[in-house]
């Protein structure tokens, strides 16, 4: 299929999670995308299988989080064996309860997510130009030139700016010369979807063994289970490996008799940790693993890159809008970045400790490691924290350059998650939450406290004159049934305070008192906001 333009303002290279994701979102502020792919559709393996809770969050912003919940199956928690037998079970039921609307990982494949969000682009009319490869790419200072190939045909495509979503051998990376610092796994691992004749319940169940490890994941449908495990050495060189050969392995390591009903898919491979050096060249960025790549440890590699797509359309959209000014865009990098690293460096060491064999360190995992796990969950603000990690719902960037904070509350600040607190609606009687506040594309102003009749018709025309629909507005006064979000945001009697959110939900601007000179400044100066756009 011939790309039918021969300039469009954005191109997407790689059709998988994060370059549908950011297709999507762009396709929610009006940004119509090329996305190009070399494959010949989308994957039918499963590959990815948890969405943590944030993923969901964004789900639920695009009006398609009831498909992802009615097709995906909960994780009840992680149970671990060593040597076959259980010594923690972690659940996760009521962790997280207050700090999102889905307080627990759903198992929703890869191939689920890919499919969701194509019907969404779809929908959009936006195709995606399957079995089309790109051959090369130059860029100057007003576009990116590209050559591609579909089938026998050649074109060039240019373009403003150029995603690349092409996984973890980019070949936008290796045109920039962007390195992929990292290393590669020592031992080769082998990854199943099997129907097996047990059942291990909703938890992921985790197998240690000196012989090795073996992870078994729930899947939506009954006794089906993804499988991750090492292969013994001997496996190391031997190619068209069968899981026949490898099951006498998987039932030493778990102790069990394991019998396969049916194999939808098996493969081996290498498992690398991998970051680029830059996620940004010019008028090109980097996200999903074509900026990062890390150990299955925790399900974070498929969500974080949808976080990436997440966090770089709206200000992409922005500019091609010419909404925001072209500096926002310099915002992307510094705000991932650092949150790929500490994910590579936290993944790394435990997928490390749980395939060493160390003699020491088999002794920790043997003898400490279940009693460090059991007084962890005793504690209710370490599950917390455990919880807040793994679901990214954690996340901040404080220290971004298109944040301000002006408060003096101690426990929210610019740059974090618009946190998850219910709202009633006095004047409804409905229950809502601020969540939902946020649910149209575009900032979000709230301002909380008593404020009289003047001052919000004075924001209200401030809003309408200079922001239009790029601001929407809310206001809760004080009321007993509300308390909860004054005492969150640390405001006391007759106070006010004013959030900005982003349109990716994190507070972007965050002040003691409602001062419209103070919240211009933000969107002008700070966040770069076109004045009358």
């Amino acid at each position: 299929m011939t790309i039918s333009q021969q300039h469009t303002q954005v191109v997407i290279v790689g059709a998988g999670p994060s370059g549908l994701m950011m297709a999507a979102q762009l396709l929610r502020y009006g940004v119509q995308p090329v996305i190009i792919d070399s494959k010949q559709g989308p994957t039918m393996h499963s590959k990815a299988l948890a969405v943590q809770s944030r993923s969901m969050e964004i789900y639920r912003q695009m009006g398609v989080i009831d498909k992802v919940l009615s097709d995906g199956k909960r994780g009840g928690g992680v149970q671990f064996n060593q040597e076959g037998e259980e010594v923690a079970s972690l659940s996760l039921a009521n962790v997280g309860e207050t700090q999102t609307a889905f307080p627990f990982i759903q198992m929703y494949p890869q191939s689920k997510n890919e499919r969701l969000l194509l019907d969404f682009i779809t929908l959009n009319c936006c195709p995606v130009y399957w079995n089309t490869s790109l051959l090369s790419l130059t860029q100057d200072a007003d576009k990116v030139t590209l050559q591609v190939q579909s089938g026998e045909d050649k074109q060039t495509i240019t373009c403003d700016w150029l995603v690349a979503a092409d996984g973890a051998h980019s070949t936008v990376r290796k045109q920039l010369n962007i390195p992929f610092n990292g290393d590669t796994y020592q031992h080769q691992f082998y990854l199943a979807d099997i129907k097996i004749e047990a059942d291990f319940g909703d938890k992921v169940n985790l197998f240690l063994s000196k012989k090795g490890f073996a992870g078994f994941f729930p899947m939506p449908d009954e006794r089906s289970y993804r499988v991750v495990g090492n292969l013994p050495d001997e496996f190391d060189k031997k190619d068209e490996l069968q899981i026949e050969e490898v099951l006498p392995h998987l039932r030493d390591v778990t102790r069990q008799q394991i019998i396969v009903e049916h194999t939808n898919w098996f493969t081996t491979y290498r498992l690398h940790h991998r970051m680029a050096d830059k996620f940004r060249e010019q008028r090109c960025f980097l996200i999903g693993d074509a900026a990062h790549i890390h150990s299955p440890v925790g399900g974070q590699g498929m969500n974080t890159g949808l976080q990436d797509a997440y966090n770089l359309a709206w200000k992409m959209a922005g500019v091609v809008n010419n909404q925001l000014k072209v500096s926002v865009l310099d915002s992307y990098a510094p705000e991932r970045m650092p949150v790929a690293k500490d994910l590579l460096n936290t993944t790394d060491r435990i997928f490390k400790m749980i395939l060493s064999r160390n003699w020491f360190v088999n002794l920790l995992k043997k003898y400490l490691l279940p009693i460090v796990l059991k007084w962890v969950w005793s504690k209710p603000n370490l599950r917390e924290a455990f919880f807040k990690r793994v679901s990214q719902t954690g996340i901040s960037y404080r220290d971004s350059t298109i944040n301000l904070n002006l408060s003096q509350a101690s426990q929210i600040k610019a740059g974090d998650r618009l946190p998850f607190l219910k709202v009633f609606d006095e004047k409804r009687q409905l229950e809502t939450d601020l969540h939902e506040w946020c649910g149209k594309p575009g900032f979000t102003l709230i301002c909380l406290g008593k404020l009289k009749e003047l001052d919000l018709f004075t924001v209200a025309k401030w809003i309408t004159q200079n922001y239009g629909a790029s601001l929407n507005f809310f206001y809760l006064p004080p009321s007993a049934k509300n308390q909860h979000i004054f005492d969150a945001f640390d405001i006391k009697e007759n106070q006010k305070k004013a959030l900005v959110v982003r349109p990716d939900m994190h507070i972007g601007f965050l002040n003691d008192v409602v001062d419209i000179d103070m919240m211009d400044n933000y969107l002008l100066n700070v966040v770069g906001v076109v004045h009358g756009s």
